[in-house]
């Protein structure tokens, strides 16, 4: 009975939890107030001119543009409204650093600026730099921001965001990625160290686990002996089941010296995973469904599997005993190499797409409710979207309660599968 009553508080939970993001969806995708954005005769409010087309002009509800941005990391974090937690900017271009916060920016609907800073503004709570040297120092008013389709260096198109201050077009420029273009982006004019709300969130969640494991060392060792309870209570089996199901299978007799890594994995991921479920303030991150986080996390599990393989796994893997040198050259060591590889890049792509995946199927049954409702037009088909929403959003977020704690488990059990393949020794047959 105390497993269902749970069940159904987690329900309940996520049921309220429709209406923050179906609220949170409303309020990014409604007209502004006349006196938010005044047109500017660079720009109509209404259709495409010489900047483009205005971020703030009525449009056509889009779920997948909706959630895209949700899922996306910002310099800033959206509580309700127009109220914002501003975090730190911390930027780096040819002329230095400029250090600030997101208030700086007057941050308002959807997360954009209503003033430049130091060159810099905030467009849809991602900071980008004005290509013009003229607003470089001080802060100037933006009467509104557009975009529009234009060729890039490539040949492809790439959407560029404009600036319009005081009438003039202001073309924006968003920061590096050093990805060479892979996901999107690459070197530009400036970097950008500023704590997001990803990084915040990673750092809250740090934070927490630490004080629950302090207060559960503390407990363990003035209960020494005795049975445990309270929070060690509610931790210890898992800590027991990481190391008896997952660590001693899978590594072997040297487990203890791989279970701080498999633990502050699991945890890691799972508190992430958890705080994400939050639809409020301090919540709402998508952490784990960041790929560059998931890559980190990756590459970790793949420095110490391969930094501790022994000679047995080395000789395995490039030059197989008993196997013709041709067959070796050609065929199995390219493999085994190539396979090296993999195994990270599939950990990091499990993560990431399970976790990711389950944020946009949440948001696009949520966006039934604007869908059918055609932004507000029609009530009678807004109450159609929520009748719809709510039960698959509920279902939705049961599973991915579950899925916080497989995605969590599946990367630790996985990293310590590879471990244990590196450390393995050799067996020898008795006779």
């Amino acid at each position: 009975m105390a497993a269902i009553r749970r069940f159904w508080i987690a329900l309940t939970f996520s049921g309220l939890s429709v209406f923050a993001f179906a609220q949170d969806g409303h309020e990014h995708h409604e007209h502004p107030h006349a006196g938010q954005h005044p047109p500017t005769t660079a720009h109509p409010a209404d259709h495409g001119g010489p900047c483009g087309h205005s971020i703030n002009a009525p449009k056509t509800f889009n779920a997948g543009d909706n959630a895209v941005h949700h899922i996306s990391d910002a310099n800033v974090i959206n509580i309700i409204g127009e109220l914002y937690f501003h975090l730190p900017v911390i930027l780096k271009d040819e002329r230095g650093w400029t250090l600030t916060t997101s208030a700086a920016f007057h941050p308002h609907h959807h997360g954009n600026g209503e003033n430049s800073h130091n060159g810099y503004a905030l467009v849809h709570g991602s900071v980008m730099r004005l290509k013009n040297e003229r607003f470089a120092e001080g802060q100037h008013k933006i009467d509104d921001y557009t975009h529009e389709e234009i060729a890039g260096e490539d040949g492809k198109k790439k959407t560029r965001y404009n600036a319009v201050i005081g009438g003039q077009c202001v073309p924006l420029e968003a920061k590096t990625t050093y990805d060479g273009g892979i996901l999107g982006g690459g070197v530009t004019s400036f970097m950008d160290f500023s704590i997001t709300r990803n990084v915040f969130t990673m750092l809250l969640t740090a934070l927490i686990l630490f004080l629950i494991f302090r207060a559960v060392a503390q407990a363990a060792a003035k209960r020494r002996g005795q049975a445990p309870k309270g929070l060690q209570n509610f931790i210890e089996p898992f800590y027991t089941f990481i190391r008896d199901e997952v660590a001693k299978p899978s590594i072997g007799p040297k487990y203890e010296k791989y279970m701080p890594y498999l633990m502050s994995a699991f945890f890691f991921i799972l508190g992430l995973n958890l705080i994400g479920q939050l639809p409020i303030f301090p919540g709402s991150a998508n952490v784990t469904g960041n790929i560059s986080v998931t890559i980190v996390l990756a590459i970790i599990t793949f420095l110490i599997s391969t930094f501790s393989a022994n000679k047995h796994f080395w000789e395995h893997t490039l030059w197989m005993p008993g196997v013709p040198a041709p067959l070796k050259i050609l065929i199995l060591t390219p493999i085994e190499i190539l396979g090296l590889f993999l195994k990270p890049f599939t950990l990091l792509l499990r993560l990431f797409a399970n976790i990711t995946a389950g944020h946009i199927v949440i948001l696009s049954f949520v966006s039934l409710i604007f869908i059918l409702g055609k932004s507000g037009e029609s009530t009678g088909g807004a109450a159609a979207g929520i009748a719809a929403s709510i039960p698959l959003t509920l279902f939705m977020m049961a599973l991915e309660l579950l899925v916080a704690f497989l995605q969590a488990f599946i990367f630790t059990m996985l990293s310590a599968t590879y471990i244990g393949t590196a450390i393995e020794e050799p067996h020898h047959d008795h006779h």
